[in-house]
């Protein structure tokens, strides 16, 4: 299973991109720059309940820096890393707790997102100011996050948690 496995993550890490690369193609009719519908997480949120943390981690590290250097810039990839792994880091505890389903894991994990991309851009900018933007992002990404999870959590009912580990 071992070749299998990391032919899998291969594979998913290519899928992951590919949403990245259409997700840039959506036009987001919110004039608010920032906010995107987080396509890639969603095989975040898949691999974390399918495979494992570890797993889901290195395919979403792997994918932010590819991506970031593919379609975007290295401030980019910076935003996307501080992004990545306060998300990360708040939906596999949540996971881990049991007491959570996909959709609420998913659901933090935009809103943490959004935490982590402010919290770098206010160190990198030496502005308190862009807190104030803060509830615009909190909300698009528990909107986000929500239909990333809804969708996540009816993928795996259909393959069956667990099944390629």
């Amino acid at each position: 299973m071992k070749k299998n496995k990391t032919a899998f993550l291969g594979m998913m890490t290519c899928l992951a991109l590919i949403f990245s690369y259409v997700e840039s193609l959506i036009p987001i009719p919110i004039p608010i720059p920032g906010i995107k519908l987080g396509l890639a997480n969603l095989l975040t949120v898949i691999l974390l309940y399918a495979i494992g943390p570890w797993e889901a981690f290195a395919v979403n590290v792997v994918r932010v820096v590819l991506s970031g250097f593919l379609f975007g810039s290295l401030s980019a990839i910076l935003y996307s890393l501080a992004g990545c792994a306060v998300s990360f880091l708040a939906m596999a505890a949540l996971k881990k707790s049991g007491r959570f389903s996909a959709v609420g894991v998913s659901i933090a994990g935009g809103s943490a997102h959004n935490i982590g991309q402010i919290l770098v851009a206010a160190l990198v900018l030496d502005s308190v100011d862009l807190f104030f933007y803060a509830p615009v992002l909190l909300i698009a990404g528990e909107v986000t996050g929500l239909l990333i999870g809804i969708a996540a959590g009816e993928v795996l009912k259909r393959i069956g948690r667990g099944e390629f580990s």
